[in-house]
């Protein structure tokens, strides 16, 4: 094909029609990056279209290689086992569709700056640049059952703080430390404002419950869409290809 590949990004999917928005906006941007190059978008779960429905379009094209992007900040369950088992009965439907799974975003770098640059508009608009080092950060992701990928979230928080040098707590929608907990924490550790710093793509329902812990709370914005993510996915791409490319004599 003249522009590689078909690049499918695979988000997670929601019942908050918000979160769809978000990711379609994302892809628009995606495509706008590369206009000559193929992109669709399928959701895991909650939305469509699915990510089988979608491979089966790309089959029908003709296409030989699709290279799926996972929408997702960690590599969890999602990454690790619900995205493989729907590629291989894909594959067994369309034999002569070759299909490759890029790596998730993860702690990338350009992340962090992304999550410094909400938090930054977040404290400019409550008058807060006054005492930067005063405010603690509440960095909250969504939370796994997996141990790993939870130790993971914290080190993108020790990480972030190094990057901010604001006191920085983890904690999560659906699993242990909550919201709660991270506030006490930098109370604790002499943070007398805190911010709670979202590190999701798209708001939803997770980040409501978020906010419902303590409405009083202010929030930074979710991390998409941006052109920064658009710049990534496309990074995750193109390393997925190289990895599948025979090294030359």
């Amino acid at each position: 094909m003249p522009g590689g590949p078909t690049l499918v990004a695979v988000a997670h999917g929601s019942r908050d029609p918000r979160s769809a928005a978000t990711v379609a906006t994302l892809l628009d941007q995606v495509r706008a990056a590369r206009p000559a190059a193929s992109a669709r978008l399928a959701f895991l779960d909650l939305n469509a279209p699915s990510v089988g429905r979608v491979l089966d379009t790309v089959a029908a094209t003709g296409e030989t290689h699709a290279v799926v992007v996972p929408l997702l900040l960690g590599s969890a369950f999602h990454a690790r086992v619900d995205l493989p088992a729907l590629l291989a009965e894909a594959a067994a439907r369309h034999p002569r569709l070759r299909l490759t799974q890029a790596d998730v975003f993860g702690a990338d770098p350009r992340l962090i700056g992304l999550l410094d640059d909400r938090v930054r508009a977040a404290r400019a608009a409550h008058g807060w640049d006054d005492a930067p080092r005063q405010l603690g950060i509440a960095l909250a992701a969504v939370g796994s059952s997996t141990a790993a990928a939870n130790r993971e979230t914290a080190r993108l928080a020790r990480r972030f703080a190094a990057h901010t040098g604001s006191p920085t707590e983890v904690c999560f929608a659906t699993a242990q430390p909550s919201l709660t907990r991270a506030v006490t924490r930098l109370r604790a550790r002499g943070a007398d404002r805190v911010l709670v710093a979202p590190w999701f793509l798209a708001p939803g329902l997770l980040t409501d419950r978020l906010r419902d812990q303590d409405p009083l709370l202010p929030h930074a914005a979710v991390l998409g869409p941006d052109p920064v993510l658009a710049d990534i996915i496309w990074d995750r791409y193109d390393t997925a290809i190289a990895r599948t490319l025979p090294l030359s004599a």
